[in-house]
């Protein structure tokens, strides 16, 4: 495999997103359009940029939905291409690349992100791979996953952004070792860095080792696996790939990378409702122009009366 190379990306796409209620009751929350296209596909989309060819999603037999959508679909490509509609029928395949793979895993049991990453484990094969995360939407002008392979030597590599203190306690917060870097990821090289020398899920504020967290964007050494195999439950009750990263960092060289761009959190309703309209104006999203900003300024300026 060459440097800064990877094949495979896994997604853990089975959680009920019992948030989204009554919307996701039969529709998988991951389906959920974000402007014109479901979740699921803008980070399917980043993955292929980054060079992916199979993508893994470890997801459950209610949410078959899912691996449907990145499905061939011979009457609508058959339609579109006769129409010319070139756009609608890129649109169409999802994004992946034409040497695609899908892989369909199930995780029977909500046992954590560690359990489900460790489902995968039948088609990882020992090598390092990539986890993103469907909750995280990440905008920018390069794709996160693509930043972080740009800089990546082998072993585990994860993506991180400084959180508020107070919220260290909804995240993995990570220890910085000596030789870091020191700045806030807005620069290129070293200063995007960060050695860890240890992690930990979901601490107090008055426990965190920093306020660097741990988002949703992963280049697993392919020993986690292992780590995984015998990972106890922790926090919540669940197994949790932070606690497996941990278990590895004397023995694996483990970075974290402060990324260039600006994370939504779909796991919500506010940061589902925030990254559709981000989307929609960014030139980096669906780009839907002045005439949408023109729109929610209205909507947002609109006095009480006229609501």
């Amino acid at each position: 495999m060459l440097k800064g190379s990877i094949s495979r990306v896994v997604f853990p796409v089975a959680g009920l997103g019992t948030r989204f209620l009554p919307a996701t009751k039969a529709i998988p929350k991951e389906m959920l359009p974000v402007v014109d296209r479901p979740l699921i596909q803008w980070v399917v989309e980043e993955a292929a940029a980054a060079g992916c060819t199979e993508f893994i999603f470890v997801t459950s037999p209610e949410k078959s939905s899912i691996c449907a959508h990145f499905s061939n679909a011979p009457h609508y490509e058959e339609t579109l291409t006769a129409r010319g509609k070139t756009e609608a029928l890129a649109l169409l395949q999802a994004g992946l690349p034409k040497n695609a793979r899908i892989i369909e895993v199930h995780q029977d049991e909500p046992l954590g992100l560690g359990h489900a990453i460790w489902c995968a484990r039948d088609y990882t094969h020992g090598e390092p791979f990539a986890v993103i995360l469907p909750d995280d939407l990440i905008l920018g002008p390069r794709g996160c996953l693509s930043q972080m392979l740009s800089h990546y030597e082998g072993g585990t590599m994860i993506a991180l952004e400084n959180v508020p203190a107070e919220d260290t306690d909804k995240y993995g917060i990570v220890a910085a070792g000596s030789g870091s870097g020191s700045g806030s990821g807005s620069g290129s090289g070293s200063d995007k860095i960060v050695t860890i020398s240890s992690i930990t899920e979901k601490p107090k504020p008055e426990n965190a080792p920093s306020t660097l967290a741990v988002v949703g964007r992963y280049i697993l050494d392919g020993g986690i696996m292992a780590a995984l195999e015998t990972q106890k439950a922790g926090a919540g009750g669940e197994i949790q790939l932070t606690d497996a990263i941990a278990t590895m960092i004397p023995s694996t060289q483990t970075k974290g990378y402060r990324f260039a761009g600006d994370r939504y959190d779909c796991g919500n309703r506010d940061g589902f409702l925030t990254a559709n309209i981000a989307y929609a104006l960014s030139p980096y999203g669906a780009n839907m122009g002045s005439a949408t900003r023109s729109k929610l300024n209205d909507i947002i300026n609109m006095t009480p009366e006229k609501k």
